[in-house]
């Protein structure tokens, strides 16, 4: 077998590990820290590598430190000197509105003098549902539910959350003026835009509330009177680029989906496989996406292009689901049964599909694994793979087979990671 020592199924999850492993803020947060400054430092954010990241800052951090940071349930850890709260994601809670409070209070009032850390990841705009004058969270929720089940992309769903935000598209660095701003970030975006990660609470926004009205018509969200006219008049217009209050506002990005696309690669190399990286932002309905791999599959396969097997085909990036079933969900779990159902029953061909912050979708399951056999074995069981699909439901589908992938809270988020592995 040309995996080196490794059988197929552990090489994709020693990948998978790897590419987690690259993101996590013990190892990448302390290299990017700023300088202390001369007056206070106050630590802020939010993600589900939040309270990860204001550990690694804790232990590395000489000097005056407090704060407030909010993470996913699940994802909490003890930090000694900033407060740490957990919250519900993907449709904002309460406890997170709350949080988002108390952190603009915490940065209120703040001097030249001062310094605002900002510790973001994925997660952070669910985490930081500050509703807009006027705006309820109970709207809020309903419209992020629609957008979580309409196929919208991350950056047409930011778009809107940016605009129904009193601390999100820059509000949160304007705040904190005149204090000089540092953010550190886990991206877990397309292209690692900072106005998308965590729907850029620290950074300028050059999207429009013209912008986000168009996102909720071209998916036909149903929102109320008062959402359309504070994006109608421009009421709700967030912080544009040019702003003197973010002069100050320093923007790091400490840890790139690409960087753990590289790892996975090079452990592979190490093992006698080819890796082989698509892209870090590939984006699209799941299920489209994976038939356009199973065709780089059957190419690879057939014609040797554009890499010969033993090769290991890494992409990371998010894709979209439109919810047209009553299934358990999962994007990642979604593309690997549709490009299982694609390749059909080859040999040679074995995957891996999963979120690297251990939840894809609404469920505490990272993804799963495709082997040659997993047709046949959904078949002894009496599994109709298509109609799994076709209801949304591909976590039921491998959690019958047993090849569910469950990380647990891995505390950090660089997104979706996907790895074919074909064997000769």
């Amino acid at each position: 077998m040309a995996t080196g020592s490794m059988s197929p199924d552990s090489l994709l999850r020693a990948a998978f590990e790897a590419a987690i492993d690259a993101a996590q803020p013990a190892t990448c947060v302390p290299r990017f820290l700023p300088d202390p400054p001369r007056g206070r430092t106050i630590v802020v954010g939010a993600g589900k590598a939040a309270a990860a990241m204001a550990l690694a800052l804790d232990r590395n951090w000489v000097g005056d430190l407090s704060g407030l940071v909010v993470t996913a349930q699940g994802h909490g850890v003890r930090c000694p000197r900033v407060e740490v709260i957990e919250a519900s994601h993907p449709v904002p809670a309460e406890t997170a509105r709350r949080a988002a409070e108390q952190i603009l209070q915490r940065v209120g009032g703040l001097g030249a003098d001062d310094l605002v850390i900002c510790l973001l990841s994925g997660g952070g705009s669910a985490l930081l549902p500050l509703p807009a004058p006027g705006l309820t969270l109970d709207e809020k929720q309903s419209i992020t539910r629609q957008l979580l089940r309409s196929g919208a992309t991350i950056g047409e769903f930011n778009c809107v959350r940016r605009h129904l935000s009193r601390i999100k598209g820059g509000r949160l660095a304007a705040a904190c003026h005149p204090a000089r701003v540092v953010t550190l970030a886990i991206s877990d975006v397309p292209g690692d835009d900072p106005a998308d990660i965590a729907s850029g609470p620290t950074v300028a926004d050059p999207t429009t509330c013209a912008d986000a009205l168009a996102v909720l018509d071209k998916y036909r969200i149903e929102a109320s009177p008062v959402v359309r006219s504070g994006l109608r008049t421009g009421e709700w217009e967030s912080v544009k680029p040019g702003d003197p209050r973010l002069a100050r506002a320093d923007y790091r990005v400490v840890a790139r989906p690409q960087w753990s696309l590289d790892a996975a690669a090079r452990l592979a190399a190490e093992r006698g496989v080819a890796p082989l990286i698509l892209s870090d932002r590939l984006e699209g309905e799941a299920r489209v996406v994976a038939r356009e791999m199973a065709g780089l599959v059957a190419a690879v396969m057939h014609d040797g292009r554009p890499v010969r097997p033993p090769c290991l085909l890494l992409s990371g990036g998010e894709t979209t689901v439109v919810v047209r079933g009553a299934g358990r969900g999962g994007r990642n779990v979604e593309f690997l049964l549709a490009l299982g159902i694609a390749l059909g029953e080859r040999d040679n061909v074995f995957a891996i599909a999963g979120d690297t912050d251990g939840v894809d979708g609404m469920e505490p399951v990272a993804g799963a694994i495709w082997r040659p056999d997993s047709l046949a074995r959904a078949a002894a069981l009496g599994l109709d793979p298509q109609r799994l699909l076709d209801d949304n439901d591909a976590h039921t589908f491998f959690a019958a087979l047993g090849d569910s992938v469950v990380t647990g809270p891995t505390r950090t988020n660089v997104n979706d990671f996907r790895a074919i592995l074909v064997l000769p």
